[in-house]
């Protein structure tokens, strides 16, 4: 017997958390395990990587769907418990599959990243029939889904900085992308209080002729920063007769920010929102690691043709 499906998971997931006290995630998949008769077979089955247990896996795919979809919370790194959706979902008595999940809006706009366009029908739980994308379409619908949740897990680690050690992570992020590369203390976090509106700085080439200004706001994921936060900051970038600054923030900007950062003529003010220092952040290996490295190749024709 395989190991089942991650979303075979769910109705065990929940029940290994049903009595409302945290959980640490040893004890889910133990319960889990458990539950669904797994054998020690079963369990020590690996990925074709070889870096993870297929069983490991896809519990923690199970964790992430149901956190999407409001059913469990993560009070603190491995650990979970039951929400009150959660424990209606359970009572309900239906069965809780991908479908189920499709209820509640914050998991179809995560899902939806690994969706057939709309129109196109679902035919099964995936959404579409796997025969209509090729192999290609479907490895690239997988890798953005799991950048997604990358990105997702990304940001509540973020969320739980200080404040100070957010600036600190900015700055490191700018150090990480190249600026000031070859200099000593290229880049600098400013104190805490006194800052005059500019959290941090960095040398933006090698030899230090230029530098740019930060201002980092760790601000809730559902706001948004308005026209006058960036205003303060271009008067903050006045003030140090400075004419390059980055404003970097995990929130969203308004149009009306957008609007004026583009259409400053003194100061060259460049935005950052919370989905794009994610990306920067996955991108140049900043808080993530990498697991595994697929090579997706094709035909030389090149060889075929002249090498022979």
């Amino acid at each position: 017997m395989a190991v089942p499906s991650f979303f075979e998971f769910f109705e065990a997931f929940l029940r290994a958390v049903s009595d409302e006290k945290i959980h640490h995630a040893k004890e889910v998949r133990k319960y889990i395990a458990s539950e669904m008769n797994l054998t020690e077979e079963e369990l020590a089955e690996r990925l074709p990587s070889g870096k993870q247990t297929t069983f490991d896996n896809r519990v923690a795919w199970t964790r992430t769907y149901l956190n999407k979809a409001g059913l469990i919370n993560t009070p603190s790194r491995g650990n979970y418990c039951i929400t009150e959706e959660g424990k209606k979902a359970l009572a309900s008595g239906e069965k809780i599959d991908l479908k189920y999940l499709e209820q509640y809006p914050s998991f179809v706009a995560f899902h939806s990243v690994n969706t057939i366009e709309p129109g196109k029908g679902k035919d099964d739980d995936f959404g579409g029939k796997e025969e209509e994308k090729s192999p290609m379409e479907i490895l690239d619908e997988a890798y953005k889904q799991v950048t997604a949740s990358l990105a997702d897990e990304l940001m509540t680690e973020v969320m739980k900085l200080e404040p100070g050690d957010f600036e600190k992570l900015v700055v490191k992020l700018l150090l990480q992308m190249g600026y000031g590369s070859g200099i000593d203390n290229a880049g600098a976090v400013t104190k805490l209080s006194g800052d005059g509106g500019i959290d941090g700085t960095i040398k933006e080439d090698q030899l230090g002729f230029s530098t740019i200004y930060i201002q980092a706001k760790q601000w809730a994921l559902g706001s948004t920063v308005g026209r006058p936060e960036i205003q303060k900051f271009a008067g903050a970038l006045q003030g140090e007769k400075a004419t390059k600054g980055l404003f970097i923030t995990t929130a969203k900007f308004s149009k009306e920010a957008i609007q004026y950062a583009g259409n400053l003529h003194q100061s060259n003010i460049v935005l950052i929102d919370g989905d794009a220092l994610m990306r920067l952040m996955i991108k140049n290996n900043l808080g993530v690691s990498i697991e595994q490295t697929y090579e997706v190749k094709r035909i030389d024709t090149d060889f075929f043709n002249d090498s022979l």
